[in-house]
């Protein structure tokens, strides 16, 4: 098993701009701005995939200053980090995830978010946890949302990318215990 954290925050946007989050599209009085079309927790959740099996962050796969990024829906950075997780022999097992926000309230949209989540991942809304908190007023609430995700990722059925039952770096993160364990047998 791996697993990878993401965060991401974004400033409410000046223009008139959609508010996306989880892939959805929630009624509200302005948007996110950011260079994509800034949906915070997508981000943290890719970000926490990518994060999971060493790959760039989402920063360097898709860097703000390329033009080609420009308001990219952030479901394309969701295909492409689990695309990468697949690649290296994993798969998703469970998402949790916490957006942080004083306005929009989010508790009528956090099934819709659980279910296009769980759709992009391939798995089921039960593998999907979205909770939503406020500031509790604290300034920094009033200036934009952020998100937190953590992704566990389980092996793949039948890859083979299988050495001796495990995979080399999961061997070198256990090199430490085996170490302590020979000097206990001394």
């Amino acid at each position: 098993m791996r697993v990878g954290i993401g965060y991401d925050i974004h400033r409410f946007d000046t223009q008139r701009r959609p508010l996306r989050l989880g892939g959805v599209t929630i009624p509200a009085s302005r948007g996110l701005a950011g260079h994509s079309d800034a949906d915070v927790l997508l981000h943290a959740i890719a970000d926490a995939m990518l994060g999971a099996i060493g790959a760039p962050d989402l920063g360097e796969l898709f860097p703000p200053s390329d033009p080609r990024y420009r308001n990219m829906d952030s479901r394309r950075f969701i295909q492409t980090a689990l695309h990468k997780v697949r690649r290296a022999g994993w798969r998703v097992g469970n998402v949790d995830a916490t957006v942080v926000t004083d306005a929009p309230k989010l508790t009528n949209h956090k099934a819709k978010m659980r279910a296009a989540i769980s759709h992009l991942l391939h798995v089921t809304p039960s593998a999907v946890s979205v909770k939503a908190k406020t500031t509790e007023g604290l300034p920094p609430g009033t200036r934009g949302i952020a998100a937190q995700a953590v992704v566990l990722l389980k092996r793949a059925r039948g890859s083979r990318l299988k050495a001796r039952g495990r995979d080399k770096s999961a061997s070198s993160l256990n090199a430490p215990h085996n170490a302590l364990e020979q000097l206990g047998r001394i």
